[in-house]
C-alpha cells in the first residue's frame, strides 16, 4: 500500500511516522519549503490523547526527541475572577494518570515538528510540492501537483489545514463558519522580575481562565521554548462587534490599547502583563469552526486534523485531536479488510470524537464572548458552588474517561 499525505503539519507527519513504522509506504507532500511557513503559535500542550497517539505512531528515536524537547505540565485548569480570586480548579491529575509517558506535556511547536521529522528518510517528505487535485481510479488515486507532476497511490489523505483545498473537492459545501468572535493574543517573556509579580499558578504551565463579571474572557498559560526562554501567552476573547473597528485591521499597538481598556479595574498583575506585551507579538485571530460532521461514504480520499474538523482554540484540543486522527487512521489502515472499509472505520470513529471536540470548543468560545450578564453570572456562581461542594464539583468536572 502507498499512502500520499497532503500536508506536513503535525497530524500528517505523525501519520507518516506511524505508517512507515508499520511497513506502509507513506509520502508527505508539503506545499511550503522545509524551513518556514509554519503557524505562528508559541506552543502546544499535549494532553493524554495526544501523547498516546504520539507514542503509538513514533519509533523510538523521534519519541525520545519529543520527550527531551518537552516538559511535563500540570493537567490543571483554573478559573479566576478579574481580581485573580479563585472561582474553581479542575485538577485532572487528581484522577491518577500514572503512566508518565502520556502525562500532559508542553512543547514548542517547532520542537514538536522537528521531533516528528526525526528519522524520516528524504524520500518520505517532498517539500514545495502542492497538491492541486486528484482523480480516483478503480485501483487507486492519481494526485495532481502544482508543478505538473502526477503521483499515484492507493490512498490520499488530506492533512492540508483549515483552508483545505482538498476538503472542497472531497466534501463540497462543508465549510468553516465564522463565529463573530475574535481572540487577541500576545506573548510576554517571563523575566525574573515578571515572575516575581505574577501568582505562581499563572506561570506553572497550567491553564488559566479569567472570567470577569462583564463581557470578555482571558486565557493564560506558559511554555518553555528552550533557548528562547519561557513565555507567557495570553488571549482575550470578545465578540467582534464590541471592537471599535474591524480587529484584524488593527495593529498590535491598537489591539493592546483595546485590551488594556477592557481590563481596566482588573488585578494589577493582569493589567501590567497586557501593558508590557510588545506590539509585534499581538495579533487578532477571528474564531472559525467546522460544523458538526455528518456521515459520508468512504473512498480512497480521506481527511484528518484541521482539514476536516478545524475548531476554535477555546478548548485547547485542536492539535491533540489531529494527532489522535493520525493514530486512529494508522490503526485502521494496518487492519484487515478492503481499503475503503478500513478508511470507513477510521472516519466513523473520528466523527464521534471530532464532533464532541467541535461542540466543546464552540460552546467555550460563545460562553467567553457573551455580552449577556445573566449567563455569565450564572456560570461564575456554578463555579463557586462546585469549588465549595465536592459532589457538585464531581458532576461539573467529571473524571476524564479512560482511553485504550
Amino acid at each position: 500500500m502507498r499512502v500520499l499525505i497532503a500536508g506536513a503539519g503535525l497530524g500528517g507527519l505523525c501519520l507518516a511516522q506511524g505508517l512507515r513504522q508499520g511497513g506502509v509506504e507513506a509520502v508527505v507532500l508539503e506545499r511550503r519549503d522545509r524551513a518556514g511557513g509554519q503557524p505562528t503559535t508559541y506552543g502546544i500542550h499535549l494532553n493524554t490523547d495526544g501523547m498516546r497517539a504520539l507514542r503509538g505512531c513514533l519509533p523510538d528515536k523521534p519519541w525520545q526527541r519529543l520527550l527531551e524537547s518537552s516538559v511535563l505540565a500540570p493537567d490543571v485548569i483554573r478559573f479566576h475572577d478579574q481580581d485573580l480570586r479563585a472561582l474553581a480548579v479542575r485538577d485532572n491529575e487528581a484522577h491518577g494518570v500514572t503512566d508518565t509517558d502520556v502525562r500532559r506535556r508542553a512543547v514548542a511547536r517547532d520542537a514538536l515538528r522537528e521531533a516528528l521529522l526525526t528519522g524520516l528518510p528524504g524520500e518520505a517528505v517532498s517539500w514545495n510540492k502542492q497538491v492541486t487535485g486528484y482523480t480516483e481510479t478503480p485501483d487507486g488515486v492519481r494526485v495532481a501537483c502544482g508543478d505538473g507532476e502526477i503521483l499515484t497511490g492507493d490512498l490520499l489523505v488530506a492533512a492540508d489545514g483549515g483552508n483545505s483545498r482538498l476538503r472542497g473537492l472531497r466534501l463540497p459545501g462543508l465549510d468553516r463558519q465564522d463565529l463573530g468572535i475574535v481572540n487577541v493574543s500576545g506573548r510576554v517573556t517571563l523575566t525574573e522580575a515578571l515572575l516575581g509579580e505574577l501568582p505562581v499558578e499563572l506561570t506553572d504551565g497550567s491553564v488559566n481562565n479569567v472570567v470577569p463579571a462583564g463581557p470578555g474572557w482571558m486565557f493564560l498559560s506558559t511554555w518553555d521554548n528552550g533557548a528562547a526562554g519561557r513565555h507567557l501567552v495570553w488571549a482575550w476573547a470578545e465578540s467582534r462587534d464590541t471592537y471599535p473597528t474591524e480587529p484584524t485591521a488593527m495593529d498590535g499597538t491598537a489591539l493592546r490599547a483595546h485590551v488594556v481598556g477592557r481590563t481596566a479595574g482588573w488585578a494589577p498583575a493582569l493589567r501590567h502583563l497586557v501593558a508590557r506585551t510588545e506590539p509585534p507579538t499581538i495579533a487578532a485571530i477571528p474564531l472559525r469552526t467546522m460544523p458538526a460532521l455528518d456521515a459520508w461514504e468512504a473512498s480512497r480520499v480521506t481527511l484528518l486534523g484541521d482539514a476536516i474538523h478545524n475548531m476554535t482554540p477555546m478548548a485547547g484540543i485542536g492539535a491533540n485531536t489531529a494527532l489522535r486522527d493520525a493514530d486512529v487512521l494508522r490503526g485502521s489502515l494496518l487492519g484487515d479488510g478492503p481499503l475503503t472499509e478500513r478508511v470507513g472505520r477510521y472516519e466513523s470513529a473520528m466523527r464521534v470524537y471530532a464532533n464532541e471536540a467541535l461542540a466543546l470548543s464552540t460552546r467555550n468560545a460563545r460562553a467567553a464572548a457573551t455580552t449577556k450578564r445573566l449567563p455569565r453570572t450564572a456560570f461564575r456562581t456554578v463555579l463557586r458552588v462546585a469549588e465549595a461542594v465536592p459532589a457538585v464539583k464531581r458532576r461539573i468536572f467529571p473524571a476524564p474517561p479512560p482511553r485504550l
